[in-house]
Parts: structure tokens; sequence; C-alpha cells
């Protein structure tokens, strides 16, 4: 198959399982407040008087923001004004290219990786990627000729620049484990088992930079308790004089992020799409190629290589599944923190303890 046409047809797939994936998160979102404040949540849109717990309520959100008027103040700096979303939803959405979904699969003569790109630096790629969206949110907060918004975009880019330190150290432990920069190496390392029945995964290696990471990172999506740059009691944020398609494509955008931020932590820290005593292709002692899982204890249940792949991809689907409702409980459960505690928990705490785990990894390599 032409690669250039391999390449467009799998952003076409990845684009809209991002966009079904984003239009949902706010319903589920909606639905988990709902839950934990004791409501029903959304539930009244309806086609032919169905509503269905409310699983068209998307739909007529993404409506309603096509069809509400699209104002432009007229002190604003028009063009900045309109392409600020755009830059931050582009790179936000970009990060997905690199993510693995899954094991390479063999289409006839054809091994297709499951991800749009696969380069040496991916690691490196997707962080450079997703600090690029915060130009949007400072270009839109100055666009809009207000001082509470440019306040907005000003605490975003201290709270950004900051909390990327924190972000970046507490990988690098995991760098240390999984010596690759390749997310599709870093994923068939968690493969592995550790001492023969433990999967290697993230989370149980690098408990420490686990924590570190969800925290900064959960800083860096801009949400709740971290949403400083939007604090609607205080300030009213960077968007607050968008309206219409454009607001919502900046609310679309923290949806973005979070499930942007879903994958990632699923794929470095809970062995991406592996499942424990799983595989696929692997060379038992006898000389065979196995596919199937292999216990511990010696049993082994051997499973069609074509089912090991769809098993992988769900696995991968699920795990994201997990992650991202843990991040919406934490968002709607948490109080938002004051900005000075805000800047003491990024450069007071989090980023001397990655520190710290960064020298404990290396004692502990050293030895073992």
């Amino acid at each position: 198959m032409n690669y250039t046409l391999l390449v467009l047809i799998k952003i076409i797939v990845l684009f809209a399982w991002l966009m079904i994936f984003a239009l949902y998160a706010t319903l589920a979102e909606r639905k988990v407040s709902a839950v934990i404040q004791d409501r029903h949540g959304a539930n009244r849109a309806k086609i032919l008087g169905i509503s269905s717990f409310g699983i068209f309520q998307p739909f007529a959100d993404a409506l309603k923001m096509l069809f509400k008027e699209d104002y432009i103040p007229p002190f604003t700096d028009k063009f900045m004004f309109k392409f600020a979303p755009v830059i931050t939803f582009f790179f936000s959405a970009l990060v997905i290219i690199a993510i693995p979904f899954g094991e390479p699969v063999k289409i006839g003569k054809e091994i297709i990786k499951l991800q749009v790109i696969d380069p040496d630096i991916a690691l490196l790629l997707i962080f450079a990627l997703s600090s690029m969206s915060i130009y949007g949110i400072i270009l839109g907060g100055w666009s809009s000729n207000n001082k509470y918004s440019f306040l907005g975009g000003m605490r975003a880019t201290s709270q950004i620049v900051s909390y990327e330190v924190a972000l970046i150290l507490s990988i690098i432990g995991l760098i240390m484990v999984y010596p690759s920069l390749r997310l599709s190496e870093i994923v068939n390392y968690q493969s592995t088992l550790l001492w023969g029945w433990i999967p290697k995964w993230g989370i149980l290696l690098q408990p420490l930079a686990f924590i570190i990471f969800i925290i900064a990172a959960i800083a860096e999506t801009k949400r709740a308790p971290f949403d400083l740059p939007e604090s609607e009691s205080e300030i009213i944020g960077f968007f607050l004089e968008y309206s219409g398609i454009r607001f919502g494509v900046y609310m679309l955008t923290d949806f973005v992020e979070t499930i942007m931020l879903s994958l990632i932590i699923t794929t470095l820290f809970f062995g991406g799409w592996n499942i424990p005593y799983l595989f696929s292709g692997l060379k038992l002692s006898n000389g065979t190629i196995f596919s199937g899982f292999v216990f511990p204890w010696g049993k082994q249940l051997a499973i069609s290589i074509n089912w090991v792949s769809i098993l992988q991809i769900i696995a991968f689907q699920i795990k994201t599944v997990i992650v991202f409702v843990f991040l919406l409980l934490v968002r709607w459960t948490f109080p938002r923190l004051r900005f000075d505690q805000l800047m003491e928990l990024g450069w007071k705490s989090l980023i001397p303890l990655a520190l710290f785990n960064i020298v404990v990894t290396a004692i502990i390599i050293a030895i073992v």
C-alpha cells in the first residue's frame, strides 16, 4: 500500500475516533459530576422521543455551538483572536499521531503499525507538541484586549512553564528503566515480567514518578484543582471575550488534552496495549512460535494472533477510559488551589521529589 495513503487513512481514523471520544467526554463529565452531586445530569436531548440517558446530548451541544452568535468585540486583534483557539486545538490533537494503539498487525503481506508515526524521539515529540498549545492560550488572552483575559493567559503561561519542569523530570526515571524514547519500545519493555510473574508496568517500577507525572499533567491541562487560568469566581479566564464556535473550540480542547493525557499515562505507566501474560509470536523453549496466554504456573492457552491483536486494542481502549474517568473524578472532587499554593506545589514539592526519584532510580539500577 502507498505509504502516503496509509498515513492519510490512519490520520482520518484517529481524528474521527478522537472527535467521537471528545464529544462523549463532555457527556461523561456531566454525568460524573451529576453522580457526585446527587442529581441526574444531562438527559433531555431526544431523537424520536428517545433520550437513552442523554447519549444525544453531545450532538445537541455541538449544534448549539455552531449556530450561536460568534461575536467578536471591536477592540480585539481580530486575526489573532480568530486564530488562537485553532492553535491550541491543533497542537493538543496532534499528539495522537505518536501514540501506539496496539502491536503492528499483518494484513496480507503488509505489516502495519497501529500509530501514524513511530519516531525515535516520540516521547520528546509529544511533550514538545503539547507545550506548543500554550501559544493559543496566551494569544487568546492578549488579543482580547481585556485585562482579565490577559491575566488568565499570563496565569496559564506561568503555570504550564512551571509544571513542565516537574513533568519532564518525572519521566527521566522512566527512561532510565526503559532505555528508549520510542513509545512502541517503551510498551514492549512493559510486556516483560519481573521475577517471572509481575508485569513490568511503569506504575509498578516507578510509582513516585507516576504520582508526580499525573499531578503535573493535570496542572498542564489547566483543569481543577489547577484551573487558575480560567477560574470563574476570580478572573473568568483567557476565553472571557469568546463566544459561539470559538469558545466551543477552547472547551473541546480541554477534553482533547484530557484524552491525550489518558493515552500518555496508559502508554507510559499501564503497559499500553499489553495484557498480563498475553503474548503474540512468543518463541517457546522448544522453538515453536506461540500466541496466547502463558501463565506463570505453566498453563498455556493458545489464541489466534488476530484475536490477540483485537484483545490488545480493546485493552488499550479500556485502560484509557478508566484513566479518563479517574481524571474526571479528580476534577470534581478537589477544591481549587490558590495561585501561590499552585506555584509552591510545583517548585517546592514536585521538582525536588522528581530529582529524588532520579537519584533513587540510579542507585537501584547501579546495585541491581
